[in-house]
């Protein structure tokens, strides 16, 4: 009876063993398998190339869940000197990107992901851009960027309060903006 336990026992730690060989083999595997893939250029790295499957839904996962932590809410109220100094900053700091009403940008096609066009109404018709976003959450996009995306951030480069006065803008695209407005936007 002793001799069976003896070899119960060795059998488990040979078991455990083989297990952990196992587990060390497949890592190697694995991580030279990475390596070789990374090193021979076969991710998706230029913007015509077709995103890993799910990156897109992982990568706003994220960065919706950061931008619902940190959004603030706007310190003021909307206005039409609101509308023009929006205006003004948009024009001359957004537009390349993201175009302007009746002319979407060009370069945003070349991008990955594609810069949204703002003044665009979506497929369902009622929403213009980002007209259906809070404010907070376009100046967070404004103030922080985004990373991997060609979204740089505003902070230094704008204000706050532009950066609030191009928030407040756009949440309202989808609406009759006053003529003074839709002129600068338009580079009239």
């Amino acid at each position: 009876m002793a001799t069976g336990g003896s070899n119960t026992r060795a059998g488990a730690s040979g078991g455990i063993f083989k297990f952990f060989l196992g587990f060390l083999f497949a890592f190697v595997v694995l991580f030279f398998g990475t390596w070789a893939y990374l090193r021979f250029g076969n991710p998706p790295v230029a913007t015509a190339d077709k995103p890993f499957p799910y990156e897109k839904q992982i990568v706003h996962i994220a960065l919706h869940a950061r931008i619902r932590r940190d959004m603030q809410q706007p310190p003021f109220g909307i206005s039409e000197d609101v509308y023009e100094t929006g205006a003004m900053a948009y024009k001359l700091q957004c537009a390349g990107c993201h175009g302007t009403p009746g002319k979407p940008a060009a370069i945003a096609k070349g991008m990955f992901p594609h810069a949204p066009q703002l003044w665009v109404r979506h497929h369902n018709g009622k929403v213009v851009g980002v007209s259906d976003d809070p404010p907070g959450a376009t100046y967070w996009k404004i103030d922080n960027g985004i990373r991997l995306t060609g979204m740089p951030s505003f902070k230094g480069i704008l204000t706050e309060e532009q950066m609030w006065d191009v928030a407040l803008l756009l949440h309202h695209a989808n609406e009759q903006l006053p003529d003074p407005v839709m002129g600068m936007l338009n580079g009239q």
